[in-house]
């Protein structure tokens, strides 16, 4: 006989109208945990262990610090003197696109201290770069625990095999730029969303889990710009997901604050709504056909179609074959939709991301994508690779299926397993962009390692000092010295020296006062190994707009080369400071005219207010004052031909200024 239901049981019976079973209790964790067999630890682990000890030997014999990464160094250089997070002192130009990078490698600089900054950044970067392909691997196994808690298999390396072997990941893993840290992002918020999205008996459902990555989440921004695409869909996620409003509450606060906070002091302090890097780039615009080259040229070399065609089955014969036991799917609340059950499971973190990883693909595709080889596209193969970047070969057992359709799948796994490890031998031995590598030829992509390796003659160029063997690099500091009294330096068509602009002589002009001291600045595109190269009070400015906040306000060449396409004319530099402004004090080259033109320009009210922006003193009046303007100065351009500038902000074109003969 059947014992009777207690008295709870039939009033729950009764209320809904059909006989139940009573739910079992689930037992909810607080972090994420390992139920793995012993053979499912050891060679997922072993695999981890394996393909980490690869990426970083191979990183390691690629080692070198770019010259973008050196720009970071002179931000963090300007915190560690107190300067502010400034590249030019009294200049409040945010030249770096990832906030994150640029505080963490400051905390690290000091911590580290007397550690050169370029091996901080050296140690930082590759440190990173090795732990997001140990979480995108662990994030993949825990994506297929469930299926593998009472099953024997083998855990082996497929996209995370593939992401190492091609060579620009090797070579952005030690760089000095944000990459790593990108890696190491993308492979935590993949591990943390797959542990969100398992099935309820364990998944940790803590209030410290949740804040967590609803934090991690809400740093994308602060990671990468473009990241927020990615962070912001975890977030919609977990508040579809969340079960009443204090769960909804704690997702927006630990998501939103640091990031909010943030963004309010950028518009207070640099009178942007987005890094400077991002305005000099004109991160708005589009370059479909530019990016389709990039697209082209990154898939050329290695091939990459050949690991897609071969991933894509493995997975969905991965996804076939899982075990869905029932003692993982228990009886939902009441409460709990349909909507968010989709939401919170294991199908919707494999679509979160790759649908992440697609996004962030289109984004750069429409960007124009950059000038180093495949650097930008990493990020997004990383995303699409999550999935399979570990895959189990389970062992036939006939409980699922009979042992015959198991050899067979088996077999199948096993087959594409060996397509994808023998695709990765040949791409990682690949030559790359070939002769192409280190020439700028019409696309403007070059393969950024070899080319700074090359130009150098430094296998491994790692410190400032090794960029002195760089063209004019050496030439700067000799310039510098022999101008005691200050001086403009200007490139010139000589390799080994540069062209000079005296200073005003103090009190003889209106606007350079008699106690005027004697300064240096130096126009150059290559700001990271000039700036790291020269002391802090020497002010280096580029035409592109990264450190110049009058080239940054310019308009984007259509026809530019991707990443360059910005170029501000040395006269408007000339104009720009104590600086002589007629011949012969300034080069042939230069238009004198244009020059006169340039200095009334930059009196066109916008300009001066924008300008005001990064150069009046920082006080609470300034900072409201450019939090409310941003948006504003932020939309502001300026023509880079003065007289079109004068025309549209109706100033008077200056009378051409006597000149003097040249004589000698």
């Amino acid at each position: 006989m059947l014992p009777l239901p207690s008295a709870s049981a039939t009033l729950k019976t009764l209320r809904a109208g059909v006989l139940v079973p009573r739910r079992p209790v689930v037992r909810r964790v607080s972090w994420p945990t390992f139920p793995y067999d012993p053979l499912v630890r050891i060679s997922l682990w072993s695999s981890v262990v394996v393909v980490v000890a690869l990426f970083g030997y191979g990183a390691w014999q690629r080692r070198w610090i770019a010259d973008d990464g050196l720009i970071v160094l002179r931000t963090v250089r300007n915190l560690l003197a107190g300067n502010g997070p400034v590249f030019n002192q009294g200049e409040r130009v945010e030249a770096n696109t990832s906030t994150a990078w640029t505080y963490l490698l400051y905390v690290a600089s000091w911590v580290g201290q007397p550690m050169r900054l370029e091996y901080v950044a050296l140690v930082m970067a590759l440190t990173l770069s090795l732990l997001g392909v140990a979480f995108l691997m662990l994030g993949a196994a825990r994506l297929y625990a469930p299926s593998l808690r009472s099953r024997r298999a083998i855990m082996l390396p497929a996209g995370a095999l593939v992401y190492i072997a091609v060579p620009p990941a090797r070579d952005f893993a030690t760089s000095g730029l944000e990459s790593g840290l990108v890696l190491a992002y993308l492979g935590l918020l993949w591990w943390l969303m797959v542990c969100w999205a398992q099935p309820l008996r364990v998944r940790p459902e803590s209030p410290a889990f949740i804040g967590a990555l609803a934090f991690v989440a809400g740093c994308s921004v602060l990671v990468r710009p473009e990241l927020a695409l990615m962070g912001g869909l975890a977030l919609i996620m977990m508040l579809i997901a969340a079960r009443d409003w204090r769960r909804r509450a704690l997702i927006l606060l630990a998501g939103g604050l640091l990031p909010v906070a943030y963004q309010i002091f950028r518009m207070g302090y640099y009178g942007l709504l987005v890094p400077g890097t991002a305005l000099a780039k004109d991160a708005a615009g589009d370059k479909w056909s530019q990016g389709m080259i990039y697209l082209s040229n990154f898939d050329r070399p290695y091939l990459l179609w050949v690991p897609l065609v071969l991933l894509v089955p493995l997975g969905i014969v991965l996804m076939a074959a899982r075990r869905r036991p029932s003692f993982l799917r228990p009886l939902p609340a009441p409460d709990y939709g349909r909507l968010a059950r989709a939401v919170q499971s294991p199908p919707a973190a494999v679509a979160f991301v790759l649908v992440s990883g697609l996004l962030q693909a289109l984004y750069w595709i429409r960007q124009g994508g950059d000038f180093m080889h495949g650097r930008v596209l990493l990020a997004p193969l990383f995303c699409l690779l999550a999935p399979v970047a570990v895959i189990p070969v389970v062992i036939p057992d006939g409980k699922d299926y009979s042992k015959e359709t198991g050899r067979w799948v088996a077999g199948v796994v096993s087959l594409l397993w060996l397509g994808v490890a023998g695709w990765s031998l040949w791409a990682a031995n690949s030559p790359g962009m070939g002769d192409d590598a280190t020439h700028v030829t019409y696309s403007g992509i070059v393969d950024e390692r070899r080319f700074y390796a090359q130009a150098t003659g430094v296998a491994h160029p790692l410190t400032a000092a090794d960029y002195l063997n760089y063209p004019r690099m050496a030439a700067v500091l000799v310039a510098i010295n022999n101008t005691p009294e200050g001086a403009l330096l200007l490139p010139s068509g000589n390799y080994y020296q540069w062209d000079l602009v005296p200073m005003i002589p103090p009190g003889s002009a209106p606007n350079v006062p008699a106690t005027q001291k004697p300064q240096h600045a130096v126009f150059f595109t290559n700001l990271g190994m000039v700036g790291m190269n020269v002391g802090l009070d020497v002010r280096v400015l580029d035409q592109i707009g990264l450190a110049n906040p009058v080239a940054a306000h310019t308009e984007r060449l259509k026809h530019g080369r991707i990443g360059h396409d910005k170029n501000l004319f040395p006269d408007w530099v000339v104009a720009d400071g104590p600086w002589v402004k007629w011949y012969p004090g300034i080069p042939a080259y230069l238009d004198q005219q244009w020059v006169a033109e340039a200095e009334s320009a930059l009196h066109c009210p916008k300009t001066e207010a924008v300008l005001n922006s990064v150069r009046a003193p920082m006080t609470p009046h300034r900072f409201v004052s450019n939090l409310v303007h941003s948006f504003e100065f932020t939309q502001y351009r300026i023509d880079r031909i003065p007289l079109n500038e004068l025309i549209k902000c109706g100033r008077p074109v200056p009378k051409t200024p006597p000149t003097p003969p040249r004589g000698d």
